[in-house]
């Protein structure tokens, strides 16, 4: 997608633990000595560590909304060179058309069993398609660019003897389907609630923050899923489809699907201002 001066990165190079930091020459925030801080200088990456660690409390748990609400305040606060980013940059400067689909590059932050705190950098025209966060409350914080966003949650929880599971298609509620540009507030996916089936187009250039709580996991049934979408109308003569209480247009069938081959993405090495995780950096 990019080439490495591009984005302050370096391709990525698997760490234990996710904790990857550095960043680049020009918008270095250096590790300091116990209790010391650099006056002016924001630490932001190791203050939402800090809110991560007390509002994710693992697996099975939903975060209370006083938490939710202060780890969004944190978010919502925060600005591209909080993560090493600027938008003068060579990513966000036109670039020659490329044939076949755009590639994505994503960048790990922080990782541990608890959550996860990411950054994704779409092209213009790049597609992350509808894809589902189980179990999972999700933060996205646009940083950069502008870019279009839809969303749904199921209209129905389906047990594992439900007949619904014989059908492909699911019914499902849409949530949002605006266009979003940097700045503007967080979003938070609820596991059942607030659009946790989503999908991003990249208008122009853009960088999406996000924190995942818990993080994806295949061994504890987090798998990422991937679907299509198709309009209520569009099924809505089968007899076995639920009538929607309010207007058609609010709803919309979706069908599981194969993660899209064209769905290209690399990971790269985060190089922006470090998290500090010794507790005597907490002030």
């Amino acid at each position: 997608m990019t080439r490495k001066g591009e984005i302050l990165v370096r391709e990525k190079k698997k760490k234990r633990g996710g904790g990857v930091v550095g960043c680049d020459s020009d918008s270095v925030i250096r590790k300091k000595r116990c209790g010391r801080r650099e006056k002016g200088v924001r630490v932001v990456p190791t203050e939402l560590y800090f809110v991560c660690r007390d509002v994710f409390k693992g697996h099975g748990t939903v975060s209370l909304p006083k938490d939710v609400q202060r780890l969004r305040c944190v978010l919502d606060n925060m600005k591209p060179e909080d993560v090493g980013l600027s938008g003068d940059l060579l990513f966000f400067r036109p670039r020659s058309i490329v044939k076949g689909a755009p590639r994505i590059t994503y960048t790990t932050i922080y990782k541990c069993e608890n959550f996860s705190m990411c950054m994704f950098f779409l092209p213009p025209t790049a597609v992350i398609p509808l894809h589902n966060h189980p179990g999972m409350t999700v933060f996205s914080k646009l940083l950069l660019g502008s870019m279009h966003i839809k969303s749904y949650d199921w209209v129905y929880s389906i047990k594992p003897d439900d007949p619904l599971l014989s059908s492909q298609l699911r019914l499902a509620r849409l949530k949002a389907d605006n266009v979003f540009t940097a700045p503007c507030n967080t979003s938070v996916l609820y596991p059942t609630s607030g659009g946790n089936i989503h999908a991003f187009t990249a208008i122009t250039p853009c960088v999406v923050l996000d924190v995942l709580g818990p993080p994806y996991s295949k061994e504890d049934g987090r798998d990422c899923e991937y679907y299509r979408d198709f309009h209520y109308s569009e099924f809505a003569g089968n007899d076995t489809a639920p009538k929607p209480k309010d207007e058609e247009h609010c709803y919309g069938w979706l069908e599981e699907i194969e993660m899209p081959k064209d769905l290209g993405m690399d990971g790269i090495e985060y190089l922006g201002p470090q998290i500090i995780e010794k507790s005597c950096q907490r002030q």
